[in-house]
C-alpha cells in the first residue's frame, strides 16, 4: 500500500466514525499533519499509525492490511522490549521484512545490549561478550544507528574480554 492509499484509508475510516480531523488528532499530531497524511503528501511514523488506529478503535493492521503480519510482528517486538522480554524481541525482530530492517537493527541492538548487561552481572562473560558484540554491530546499522548504544556495547564487550574468560577480538 502506498502512502496515498494509506491516507485515503485513514480518511475513510475517520469519516465512517464521524470524526473531524481535529477530533482525531487531539494533542498528538496537528490537524495540518493529519491532512497531509490523508492526502498522501506526508508519511506517518509507526507511532503515529498506532495513535490513529487507537483513536479509531481498530488494529493497526486494518490501516495497512497488506502488511498486517509485518506490523503485528514489529508491534510484538516493541511490546516485548517494553516488557523487558529481550529474547522475544530478538525472536520477532528476526522475522521483520527487509522493509523494516532499520527498526529490526534498532530493536536487536537494544535487546542484545540489555541481555549482555544481564549476563555480565551473572558473570557469564562469554555469553555477555557475544551479545555485546551483536549489540555493537546492530547499533551501527540503519537510520536509527546509535553511537551511544554502540559505545555502551563496546564498553561491556571490553569488560567481558578483560574478565579472563573471553579472548580479545
Amino acid at each position: 500500500m502506498d502512502y496515498k492509499e494509506l491516507g485515503k484509508r485513514i480518511k475513510e475510516l475517520r469519516l465512517a466514525k464521524k470524526l473531524t480531523q481535529s477530533e482525531l488528532v487531539s494533542d498528538f499530531i496537528t490537524r495540518s499533519m493529519l491532512s497531509q497524511i490523508e492526502s498522501g503528501s506526508a508519511t506517518p511514523s509507526m507511532r503515529t499509525l498506532e495513535y490513529i488506529a487507537q483513536k479509531l478503535q481498530i488494529p493497526v493492521s486494518e490501516l495497512v492490511p497488506d502488511q498486517s503480519a509485518s506490523l503485528d510482528c514489529l508491534l510484538t517486538a516493541k511490546r516485548a522490549l517494553a516488557a523487558k522480554d529481550y529474547d522475544r524481541v530478538l525472536q520477532f525482530a528476526e522475522k521483520l521484512p527487509v522493509a523494516l530492517a532499520d527498526e529490526a537493527y534498532a530493536l536487536k541492538a537494544k535487546a542484545h545490549l540489555e541481555l549482555a548487561k544481564l549476563l555480565e552481572a551473572q558473570h557469564r562473560h562469554k555469553s555477555a561478550a557475544d551479545h555485546a558484540h551483536a549489540a555493537a554491530s546492530n547499533a551501527s546499522q540503519g537510520v536509527y544507528a546509535s553511537r551511544h548504544l554502540r559505545a555502551d556495547a563496546l564498553l561491556l564487550l571490553d569488560e567481558a574480554e578483560h574478565s579472563g574468560e573471553v579472548e580479545s577480538t
